[in-house]
């Protein structure tokens, strides 16, 4: 028999506590019906009511208790050590989650071999969540199917059952209640399987602990941040790309002014030009940053660098391979600009005839040596990428290849 160790956190769920105890240790027949034994723990993040007599009570369910409160994530990171579970489930000791979907979790992880099911709350099962909720956790889930390229219900959902040795690859996780979506957005970049199974939601006995202002933006800088040690280029390379497209369209509008026979702009649509500069230099940076960024955490992870903005390579051989004869084009392109501009002021141009030659040629320019210094930096991380297997080549007697997948990086 498999052992499932499901895991309560609670705090101050004196009211609740009780009957969702109930509720699990009913499953036990139905989890053994599916080769299932049942461990059940609950860990007191430091309550100061009778939680942890009301729990005491129960001689079948070990008791776990922290001196003081250390946050949601805390408390199942203390009860994940001390379970001795194959597989580990968690889920709130208030009475919103179902235990009674337990066993049909379980069977999903085990037919469909999932390192994480995650009981989904916003896949057409009846769910009591409040509007706002609803809406923050559509946010959620939206921005983290974006940026890890996979369809995503759920994203903090706080019902889920895990294989115990898919931890190593979701670790480390942060101790408070943003764990559940660094969970599933480390659990994408590590390319672990998930499966979603419907759950129904219901009203949490007690006052809820979560703040919709405060708790989303902790929830978004979790996936963000953690997206950020995977993908770089695919968080940063979207602002870039929002960026360069604004900057492309004020370009666009400032060009049509020319063709209608507009030859003087006015103060605000000078200041739409010089803004214009400033995002494609920065679009252009970010974009950069976000690339040698993916070098670094290939290097680091020691694993293929990651493709781009879209998952899908479109470039071959792959863009950054490109920067240099880039970089030199608008290096020389920007030179020869404000050349052209310096000798049409020896001719007798005013200055407000100038400033916009001026202005496009140190924008080529910057954005020039911006791509050969990242064509550089790429070519020597890439270098240190292979180096281990290249000295391993040289020493061997037999010839090997040097793995390929740490030397190719497409970007959409």
């Amino acid at each position: 028999m498999t052992t499932l160790s499901v895991v309560l956190p609670a705090l101050n769920e004196e009211r609740g506590i009780g009957p969702m105890l109930d509720r699990v240790l009913k499953t036990r027949e139905v989890l053994g019906q599916n080769g299932f034994n049942l461990e059940l723990i609950v860990v007191d993040d430091g309550s100061s009511d009778r939680t942890a007599a009301c729990v005491s009570q129960y001689g079948d369910v070990r008791l776990l208790r922290h001196a003081r409160n250390r946050g949601y994530g805390a408390a199942l990171k203390t009860g994940f050590r001390q379970a001795s579970g194959e597989y580990l489930a968690f889920l709130d000791a208030d009475g919103t989650y179902p235990p009674e979907s337990l066993p049909e979790m379980c069977r999903a992880a085990v037919q469909q071999r999932a390192d994480l099911v995650v009981g989904s709350r916003m896949s057409g099962a009846h769910s009591a969540m409040p509007l706002t909720r609803r809406i923050g956790n559509l946010a959620f889930s939206s921005l983290l199917s974006l940026i890890g390229n996979v369809p995503v219900r759920d994203s903090a959902s706080g019902m889920r059952v895990l294989r115990r040795d898919a931890l190593p690859h979701l670790y480390p996780l942060p101790d408070g209640l943003e764990f559940t979506p660094a969970m599933s957005t480390r659990a994408i970049h590590e390319n672990l399987k998930i499966v979603e199974v419907p759950i129904p939601y219901a009203e949490r006995v007690g006052r809820s602990k979560l703040s919709a202002v405060r708790d989303g933006f902790r929830f978004t800088n979790a996936i963000v941040w953690t997206a950020l040690a995977y993908n770089p280029v695919r968080i940063l390379g979207y602002v870039a790309l929002a960026a360069l497209v604004l900057a492309g369209l004020i370009g666009l509008y400032v060009l049509g002014l020319r063709l209608t026979g507009v030859t003087t702009l006015n103060a605000p649509q000078v200041f739409m030009l010089f803004g214009a500069a400033v995002l494609a230099v920065m679009g252009t940076s970010l974009f950069l940053l976000g690339a040698m960024f993916n070098y670094l955490v290939a290097l680091f992870h020691r694993r293929p660098v990651r493709q781009g903005l879209f998952g899908k390579p479109i470039f071959n051989p792959p863009l950054d391979y490109h920067f240099w004869w880039l970089g030199l084009l608008g290096l020389l392109g920007g030179v020869l600009l404000g050349l052209a501009a310096f000798f049409a002021s020896l001719g007798g141009w005013d200055m407000t005839r100038l400033w916009f030659y001026l202005l496009a040629s140190a924008m080529l320019v910057i954005i020039g040596l911006q791509l050969l210094i990242s064509w550089l930096v790429m070519r020597v991380l890439e270098q240190l990428a292979v180096r281990e297997s290249s000295v391993q080549r040289d020493l061997s007697e037999r010839e090997s290849p040097a793995p390929a997948g740490l030397l190719s990086q497409r970007f959409d």
